[in-house]
């Protein structure tokens, strides 16, 4: 693409490289398969098409808008690495593409018109000149505020997850919280009027693995009509001087701008963590800008909520720890609720597990987080796997058939003992795959595979844990 000197419209892209590129993202698509993808695709395709008719301002918009769902597409799809750079490069081109219709626009806006006659030729040449001059200065900063913000596009979520309150064992109140500041402002805003206003800084902390990130999918989900920002420290934090304050005052600015909103920072910690001599001035400034933009002085902060998580609460520096106006302690899973994780975690998958069985794993799991019962769950699942690869004899069973529950099959192979009625000596090598009937999970299976994991959470954490919540937060 070449730069602009002059104002004749900008050269449409060649046929041959839109095609190149389409066809290069709709193989990234078979190996993604995300509609986020799809749909970016979809857009640079109209918009390569609209810039050929040099309908450049329609064109410029699908540009923008097809980079927000490739970086999407990035940042949320599961993805080979090779994919994910010619993707990047991609927007690249596309974005450096739409800075050059941008500017063309710009310039046939801002074109001055000559005034009939040329009385008044020296009053009109300056008044030009500081229209130019001030347009100039506007071009500058406008570009590097609309490039901040097409990065902080990558940060909404556009799928919803699909966790539903449903699926989140416990928890009780902190799901109360989130409902009171989300999810009913947006059904009653009548109820919030006056002094009664919902909560604009949530914080939920706890130990590693109990839910806190889980329970922020959730609100993305049941929040349907609100923007779900998902900020890390990376997406906020640059080396060059003064843009990462910046990249924090775009983010709030954009989640007013896109009420309501809502902004999930998860391990908040590194990003606001207490305020010290030793540290730097540039850490100082984003950390003084979170301060301002969450409760400063002038600033509206109607309608976004700020939604927090951490592993160590008492890092986070004492200002902003008062900002999160409700602070919840998101604890290790009772009994009942561990119960439910594993039935949860199995899901679908063929079990002969009963419901005294699942109260059984919740007693004998105590101290252990909802990410541990989803490890020993995973490794339950990998038993059977293991006892085909193991076994030495198979024999054949009647069931359903996979495909179709109606129709009975008497060929179907599973692994048995060596002294089993009906016992063939033979390895999973020998067996057609489509004759192997896969065993179910079975309770043996799962208490080996508790057995074999150990508790993530050690006494330490619990104690920092308990003296926090005294001290400041409340019990979810």
């Amino acid at each position: 693409m070449l730069v602009q000197t002059d104002r004749t419209p900008p050269p449409s892209p060649s046929p041959s490289p839109v095609i190149a590129l389409s066809q290069d993202f709709q193989v990234s698509s078979v190996k993604m398969s995300g509609n986020a993808l799809q749909k970016a695709i979809d857009l640079v395709t109209k918009a390569t098409e609209e810039d050929k008719l040099k309908n450049y301002g329609e064109a410029l918009k699908l540009y923008e808008h097809a980079v927000e769902y490739f970086l999407h597409a990035i940042k949320y799809e599961t993805n080979s690495e090779k994919a994910k750079t010619s993707i990047r490069a991609k927007c690249v081109q596309y974005l450096e593409r739409a800075e050059k219709l941008k500017a063309h626009l710009n310039k046939a806006q801002k074109k001055p018109v000559k005034e009939a006659g040329g009385s008044s030729g020296g009053r009109s040449s300056s008044s030009n000149k500081d229209k130019k001059e001030g347009s100039s200065s506007d071009d500058e900063e406008d570009p590097e505020k609309k490039k901040m913000m097409s990065k902080l596009d990558g940060a909404i979520v556009m799928e919803k997850p699909n966790v539903q309150w449903s699926d989140v064992a416990g928890l009780d109140l902190a799901k109360e919280a989130l409902k009171e500041a989300v999810i009913l402002p947006i059904k009653f805003p009548h109820l919030f009027q006056g002094k009664r206003t919902p909560w604009k800084g949530i914080l939920l902390y706890g130990p590693p693995g109990t839910g806190k990130s889980y329970l922020a999918k959730a609100v993305a989900t049941e929040a349907n009509n609100s923007t779900f920002f998902s900020i890390s420290s990376s997406d906020l934090i640059s080396k060059w001087q003064g843009e990462s304050e910046k990249m924090v005052r775009n983010l709030f600015e954009k989640a007013y701008e896109s009420r309501p909103s809502i902004i999930f920072i998860d391990e908040v910690d590194s990003l606001v963590s207490s305020r010290s001599d030793g540290e730097n001035d540039a850490t100082k400034r984003v950390k003084t800008e979170f301060l301002v933009r969450m409760q400063g002085v002038g600033n509206n902060t109607d309608g976004v909520l700020v939604l927090g998580a951490t592993n160590i609460p008492w890092a986070l520096d004492s200002a902003i720890r008062r900002r999160f106006e409700k602070r919840i302690y998101i604890g290790l899973p009772d009994a009942m609720a561990r119960a439910t994780m594993f039935k949860i975690h199995l899901g679908d998958t063929k079990t002969d597990l009963t419901e005294a069985d699942f109260r059984q794993l919740g007693h004998q799991s105590e101290r252990y987080s909802g990410a541990d019962i989803q490890i020993v769950v995973r490794d339950a699942l990998m038993q059977p796997v293991r006892k085909v690869q193991q076994a030495t004899h198979f024999k054949k069973v009647k069931a359903p058939d996979r495909d179709n529950p109606h129709i009975m099959r008497d060929d179907y192979l599973i692994p048995c003992s060596p002294g089993s009625p009906g016992a063939m000596e033979l390895t999973w090598m020998e067996i057609d795959g489509d004759k192997l009937l896969d065993p179910p999970v079975s309770m043996k299976d799962m208490l080996r595979s508790l057995q074999s994991s150990k508790p993530s959470v050690n006494d330490d954490d619990i104690e920092k844990m308990t003296k926090f919540t005294s001290d400041f937060g409340q019990e979810g």
